[in-house]
C-alpha cells in the first residue's frame, strides 16, 4: 500500500489538490475532517477542550464555535500547542481507523492530506510527501480574499504555521501555486501519474493483496511440505 503525505499552508490551495485526487479516483483521508468528528458535542475530545478553554468556546447548540477556538489558539502559540497535545491521540486514532478502513477495501494508493504533517511526525509513515507551496505574501493576500478577516488575523494565522519555505525543503514532491488554476492542473496531473505508478515490492507486501498473497503462498507451502512428508514417511514404511 501506497501512503501519499499531502500538506501544506492556510490558503496554500492544498484542499484544492486534495479535492482532485478524489475526483481522480484516490482515496483522501483528511485529517481536517477526522478533527472536525473529534470535536463533535459529547466526545471525548470535546470535553477535553470545553475542559481546557471553556463555556465560551461553544455555540447555543453546544458544539465547538470553530473560529472563535482559533481566534483563541492562532494568537497565543502555547495554547495553539497545548489545544494540539490536548488532541493528537484522538485525530491519530481517527486516521488510523480511516487508513485501515480503506486497507480492508483493498486500495492500493491512498493520500493522507494532513496540514501539521511534518509537525506531528506523520511524514514518517508517508511516500513520497507532496507539498502545496505559495510565496508568504501570496498565501496573506488569499487567506484575506477568502476569509474577509484582518491583516492582523491572517498574518497570525499564517505565521502560527510551519513555514511554507521549511516544508518546500522536506518535500518528495512541490506543486507550485503562485500561478494560475490551469498551471496548478497540469502540474497535478504530472504528481497524479507519479504517485499512482505500479507499487514497488515492498509497497505490494503491505497492500491487503500482498498480504493475501504472503499468507496463501505460505499456507501452500506448509500443506504441501506436510503432504511430502506425509508421502514420504509412508514410502519408508512400506
Amino acid at each position: 500500500m501506497r501512503i501519499v503525505g499531502l500538506t501544506g499552508g492556510i490558503a496554500s490551495g492544498k484542499s484544492t489538490v486534495s479535492n482532485h485526487f478524489k475526483s481522480h479516483g484516490v482515496p483522501v483521508v483528511d485529517a481536517d475532517v477526522v478533527a472536525r468528528n473529534v470535536l463533535t458535542k459529547g466526545t471525548a475530545g470535546w470535553k477535553k477542550v470545553v475542559a481546557a478553554f471553556g463555556d465560551e468556546i461553544l455555540l447555543d447548540n453546544g458544539e465547538v464555535n470553530r473560529p472563535r477556538l482559533g481566534q483563541i489558539v492562532f494568537s497565543d502559540p502555547n495554547k495553539r500547542q497545548f489545544l494540539n497535545r490536548l488532541l493528537a491521540p484522538y485525530i491519530s486514532r481517527g486516521i488510523f481507523w480511516e487508513v485501515l478502513k480503506l486497507w480492508i477495501k483493498g486500495y492500493k494508493v491512498i493520500v493522507l492530506d494532513v496540514p501539521l504533517l511534518f509537525e506531528a511526525k506523520i511524514d514518517r509513515f508517508t511516500k513520497p510527501v507532496v507539498v502545496v507551496w505559495v510565496d508568504p505574501e501570496t498565501q496573506i493576500q488569499r487567506l484575506l480574499a477568502r476569509d474577509r478577516s484582518s491583516e492582523e488575523d491572517a498574518r497570525n494565522r499564517v505565521n502560527a504555521q510551519m513555514p511554507l519555505d521549511v516544508k518546500k525543503a522536506k518535500a518528495d514532491i512541490v506543486i507550485d501555486n503562485t500561478g494560475s488554476f490551469d498551471d496548478l492542473i497540469q502540474q497535478f496531473q504530472k504528481v497524479l501519474v507519479e504517485v499512482t505508478r505500479p507499487l514497488s515490492w515492498t509497497e505490494f507486501c503491505l497492500s491487503r493483496q500482498g498480504v493475501f498473497t504472503i499468507v496463501t503462498s505460505v499456507a501452500s507451502s506448509v500443506f504441501l511440505f506436510v503432504k511430502v512428508k506425509a508421502f514420504s514417511n509412508h514410502t519408508i514404511t512400506s
